[in-house]
């Protein structure tokens, strides 16, 4: 089994940790090919160049964002199976061997690791364990052990190139573009090969560590709030491609169980778990105004190719 990692970068704002990301995986213990896509930033593509003539480096010639990033490099890749790992994040040594190994199993179609964060400062009461899906990190509420899961998370993760692309790779309308919190595209995509096929299997890994910066911006209660309302437009948006029932299953159960849970037990904590109780109410509050917005809204694009705009929340930005 022959692996590709693929890293996607849009910004020189996250050089620093780019260079990271990118040594982290030269120190892997399982072998592989590295793969870098500039994402529509012809500064950043030359300066890789340069930086790693060991790396594969193309630039995005598809649509803007995240999702045609991937499908870049993953039309490029020689591997059979491709890794993903965050611009702003890196990896421990044995990541990506975690990750390979339940790839033995035929089965098994994609593969999902955890991600922790490093906070820009002291770990903020606004996101909470149960709100760390936020900021794009491993939460409360997730297997503690491998297990099989509906969808793997986008900063840690592995799928099998050849059902990946038979699917058409990840869908660019409902990929972050830049800085914009809308998403998805994972879910999707795991989705959409289990509708595939039934007998495939998706798993989440735990022991695959990656370790994920978290800006300052996104440790206060408004991007939190902004990040859930656009967490309802993406899933409104997968709902009308996959369905209902699969799109929105688990999260039911994640509002029944992790929330509600964790607002009881925020509760008898003192102001810091008062805060975090507020944040996790007003998170599900956002997230299903989200859902309803996106339902009756389709999104639209902007800003050039492959821009996409979520419908407004001014509330969010003040």
């Amino acid at each position: 089994m022959t692996i590709s990692v693929i890293v996607c970068a849009y910004t020189m704002d996250r050089w620093d940790q780019l260079e990271l990301a990118i040594g982290s995986l030269e120190r892997q213990d399982a072998p592989h090919e590295v793969i870098l896509v500039s994402d529509h930033n012809d500064e950043l593509y030359t300066r890789a160049v340069d930086r790693w003539p060991g790396v594969r480096v193309l630039a995005n010639d598809g649509p803007r964002g995240l999702s045609g990033a991937r499908n870049r490099a993953l039309r490029e890749a020689s591997g059979d199976v491709v890794a993903f790992l965050d611009d702003d994040a890196w990896a421990d040594a044995s990541w990506l061997a975690h990750l390979a190994r339940p790839f033995e199993d035929p089965r098994v179609v994609a593969v999902g690791g955890s991600a922790t964060p490093i906070w820009p400062g002291a770990e903020p009461a606004v996101v909470p364990p149960e709100l760390r899906w936020v900021v794009g990190c491993t939460y409360r509420g997730q297997p503690t052990v491998r297990s099989e899961v509906r969808n793997v998370m986008g900063c840690s993760m592995a799928f099998r190139r050849a059902p990946l692309l038979a699917i058409g790779g990840f869908n660019p309308d409902t990929g972050r573009i830049g800085a914009l919190p809308v998403g998805c595209e994972e879910t999707e995509a795991c989705i959409r090969l289990r509708q595939a096929d039934a007998g495939r299997v998706i798993l989440f890994e735990p022991a695959a560590v990656v370790h994920h910066h978290v800006s300052a911006d996104r440790v206060r209660l408004r991007y939190v709030l902004r990040r859930s309302w656009c967490e309802g437009i993406s899933k409104a948006a997968i709902s009308r491609t996959v369905g209902a029932k699969d799109s929105l299953g688990v999260e039911t159960d994640y509002v029944r169980s992790t929330i509600a849970r964790g607002i009881l037990t925020s509760l008898g904590r003192g102001p810091r778990g008062w805060a975090g109780a507020a944040a996790m109410g007003l998170s599900v509050t956002m997230a299903g105004a989200g859902l309803i917005r996106g339902s009756l809204t389709r999104p639209t694009r902007t800003a050039g190719p492959g821009a996409v705009s979520a419908p407004a929340f001014t509330g969010a930005d003040a």
